[in-house]
């Protein structure tokens, strides 16, 4: 007769603590995953034009990091001319992300419909999701648009200033783009106002920054200028607001400080300027214009003020030192 074998308190309990250690452990859990989708799922694109899809990634169980991109065919393989951008982003939060996509079709891409799939791939993990595309004729002859972004600009004498030029390509434009910054009244350029690049290479929608640079022998004030974009017999303008200031430090005030007695040195700390000189003269100010004499305790010459450690020190002849508060 077989005996039955029967579990103790002592080893349910045991049994009951493994089971929790390897819960703890993440015994049984998922790696980290993604999954992705496109809206909308179908384009209609004019050949030599581009249009836009939004791709959403859902992390799961923790992911991050870089995921790459790429748009091929059913066979998995690019379609010449077809193109997508941007071809990588970046996941840095447990949540959906969702990140513009812009497709962009040559003006040789042959007029009809595509079966494509986007794909996304970080690590070992690739996701797949389908984009059906109609590409139709274009119509009109090759074109391009611009826009500035901002508009206006304060820059000091001496200092630049970034706008960033949008350049949106037409009916299959592509080629070299020359620019060139001139006053908005007369078309030419003004002498110490410069712009760089001065030319693009376009081969699909452009975000250039634009860098101004203004000489200090320009003179302050206001000016109305505009980019110009050519290419061949396309001529583009987009107006560009700059003001030119002087720069700190340029122009200065005289204030009346007090004493005649020579002043030696300055600083500033704590909210007050503080400035030191002959016969112990010492003087504060809260902003540099209206200024009290204080009580230095001493008639030694001084010759320097710091300040540091919520701490004014001042050094004079004789090896005099003294410190506020």
């Amino acid at each position: 007769m077989r005996r039955k074998t029967r579990i103790g308190p002592s080893w349910l309990g045991l049994l009951v603590l493994l089971a929790l250690l390897l819960a703890a452990c993440g015994g049984g859990g998922s790696a980290p995953n993604f999954n992705i989708a496109l809206s909308p799922t179908s384009l209609t694109v004019q050949q030599g034009t581009s249009r836009n899809t939004t791709l959403t990634l859902t992390p799961q169980n923790g992911f991050t990091g870089t995921v790459t991109l790429s748009l091929v065919n059913t066979s998995n393989n690019p379609v010449p001319g077809i193109t997508l951008s941007p071809t990588s982003f970046t996941v840095s939060a447990n949540s959906p992300t969702n990140q513009a996509l812009s497709v962009n079709v040559a003006s040789s891409v042959a007029t009809g419909s595509y079966n494509l799939k986007v794909k996304a791939v970080s690590g070992s993990l690739s996701k797949e999701a389908s984009l059906s595309l109609d590409v139709t004729a274009g119509g009109g002859s090759p074109d391009f648009t611009i826009a500035l972004s901002p508009t206006s600009l304060t820059v000091q004498q001496g200092d630049s200033g970034n706008t960033t030029l949008t350049l949106t390509p037409q009916n299959g434009f592509n080629g070299t783009v020359n620019l060139a910054l001139v006053d908005a009244g007369t078309g030419n350029p003004v002498p110490g106002i410069n712009l760089t690049p001065l030319d693009l290479n376009v081969t699909g929608p452009v975000n250039q920054p634009l860098t101004v640079s203004v000489a200090g022998s320009v003179p302050t004030g206001s000016y109305s200028l505009k980019v110009r974009a050519v290419s061949g017999s396309l001529n583009k303008e987009a107006s560009l607001s700059l003001t030119v200031t002087l720069p700190p430090g340029a122009t200065w005030t005289p204030q009346n400080s007090g004493t005649s007695d020579p002043l030696y040195g300055v600083t500033y700390g704590g909210g007050q300027f503080v400035a030191v000189g002959e016969d112990g003269t010492i003087l504060t100010s809260p902003n540099g214009v209206n200024w009290t004499p204080q009580n230095s305790r001493t008639s030694n010459w001084l010759f320097g003020v710091t300040y540091g450690n919520n701490t004014f020190v001042v050094a004079g002849d004789a090896g005099t030192i003294l410190t506020s508060p």
